[in-house]
């Protein structure tokens, strides 16, 4: 079964999970980070979705490789947020090593799509 969409990879799904997660623990935050820690959390974390999808819809692989790969690099800032967010005590380490993890299995999958894409790219 082919991909029909964006919304049917894995890297997508699971970076929309993250990005719903984070946009909620974002709410408990000081009113002070609100333009700040929040809304580059915010807008790092919808970076990582809108790259993903806008790539997929490109014509070339390599177009695609390359929103990938700033997807790639939202979700290693995500992970400097995520430093932050323990440092200045609004999140536990709980849950700071549990986002973490789940970045860079995020991570894991996605580099596994770039590679695939990759692949592809030289079959063509």
């Amino acid at each position: 079964m082919t991909k029909s969409t964006f919304e049917d990879l894995i890297v997508w799904m699971r970076s929309r999970e993250l990005r719903i997660e984070l946009t909620s623990i974002t709410k408990s935050f000081p009113k002070d980070e609100k333009y700040m820690l929040v809304n580059q959390i915010v807008r790092a974390a919808r970076s990582v979705t809108n790259n993903i999808a806008e790539g997929y819809g490109r014509f070339h692989f390599q177009e695609n490789i390359q929103f990938c790969r700033q997807a790639r690099g939202s979700l290693y800032e995500l992970i400097d947020h995520l430093n932050i967010c323990f440092d200045e005590k609004y999140i536990t380490e709980q849950k700071y090593s549990e986002l973490k993890f789940n970045i860079y299995n995020i991570i894991k999958i996605l580099n596994g799509y770039i590679s695939y894409l990759k692949k592809q790219k030289e079959l063509n």
